[in-house]
């Protein structure tokens, strides 16, 4: 009986610090490293001073190909680093799953849609996303140039696959950087995301 109690105490306190919780607006963006679809390696320290914008895609979602079809995702792409933002896709697709690609299959894809993020982040065993707690295809998350996140959830305010409601739809990302490149707290910080569940190992 003894030995059972210490095993259950040891897993209740394990717990807590094997599991992530999702980043929150307003706290330090998680510290990573990641490898993107040319090979190269990416600490996010090393973006301090800009402000980083990370997009979780499926380029096999219907949500996804909403925005990338629509030509909305390139367009905000070009905007955005434009004023000096780092634009970084993510891909925590599973090997095996809808929407794993390799880094070659991830270039060519961008080149084919004329998508211009700065980096690609391969991130098949999900480490990553897991670490951010992200949970669809598209999920969006806007770290300010101190690495505090300013903004997470949606990238705007129409849930749907209809590409006819790009044109009138809030972009969250949009005003949040705009906010942020003009000295201004992030109005809406926080948002529920919208899109296909992200296709995890396991």
């Amino acid at each position: 009986m003894k030995k059972r109690v210490i095993a259950l105490l040891a897993l209740l306190l394990a717990t807590p610090l094997t599991a992530h919780a999702a980043a929150e607006p307003g706290q330090p963006a998680p510290a990573f490293t990641a490898t993107t679809s040319t090979g190269e390696s990416v600490a996010l320290d090393s973006l301090k001073g800009k402000i980083v914008v990370l997009e979780w895609t499926n380029d096999s979602c219907p949500f996804v190909k909403k925005h990338y079809d629509g030509g909305n995702m390139q367009a905000l792409q070009k905007e955005i680093t434009g004023k000096g933002v780092i634009w970084a896709q993510v891909i925590s697709s599973a090997p095996g799953k809808q929407g794993n690609v390799t880094g070659a299959e991830a270039v060519k894809l961008n080149a084919e849609r004329g998508a211009v993020p700065t980096y690609t982040f391969l991130d098949p065993e999900g480490t990553l996303g897991r670490l951010y707690g992200a949970k669809t295809t598209p999920h969006m998350f806007v770290i300010d140039a101190k690495g505090v996140l300013a903004y997470v959830g949606a990238i705007d305010d129409k849930p749907s696959t209809d590409k006819a409601d790009i044109a009138g739809a809030h972009n969250y990302v949009r005003a949040a950087v705009d906010e942020l490149l003009a000295g201004q707290p992030v109005s809406t910080p926080s948002t529920k995301s919208y899109g296909c569940s992200i296709k995890y190992a396991g």
